[in-house]
Parts: C-alpha cells; structure tokens; sequence
C-alpha cells in the first residue's frame, strides 16, 4: 500500500489486504486511471478513486510485466488530498 511498507505477496496475502481496506464487498466507489508511461515492460498509471463514503485519493501504479503478459511487480504510491501518503497523516 506504499513504496515504504513491506510488500504483499501471495493471492490470500493479497486478498486479506484489501479486505482490511474496504467496508465491506458492497463498497461503492468510482474509478478512473491514465497510462502515462511505458517502456519495455514497465508501466505507470495515475488513478482517481471514490468512495461513496466521501473518502478521495490518487495512486501511480508502477506494473512490471512478465514474459507472459502477467503482472511480476507492483508498486502502489497512494496520496490522499490535504493528507500526505496515508489517510491517517496530516499536512
């Protein structure tokens, strides 16, 4: 969830991540995402994220890619506005 924190490996890993993140599997939220970078197997995305909660942030993904398309490597860098790198921090 940050370039700071230790990684998450593994689906279940992965899976109870996020469901830590979210209120529940009926959380509504709007997403939206710009590929702005890509070079070889390397790619960056900015993404726009709402909740129905109110809750606003912006990511850059970086997504490094395998042999056969699949993802190898992925690399999150959240900013909530007027907040910092994490919901909890302030400006």
């Amino acid at each position: 969830m940050s370039p700071y924190e230790e990684p998450v490996s593994g689906l279940e890993s992965i899976a109870a991540l996020w469901e830590r993140e979210r209120e529940g599997p009926d959380e509504g939220f709007e997403m939206a995402h710009e590929v702005v970078a890509v070079e070889g197997d390397t790619g960056v995305v900015r993404v726009d994220v709402s909740y129905e909660r109110g809750t606003e942030y912006r990511d850059l993904w970086v997504i490094r890619f395998g042999g056969d398309g699949r993802c190898t490597d992925f690399e999150e860098w959240p900013f909530w506005p007027e907040k910092g790198r994490t919901p909890k921090e302030s400006r």
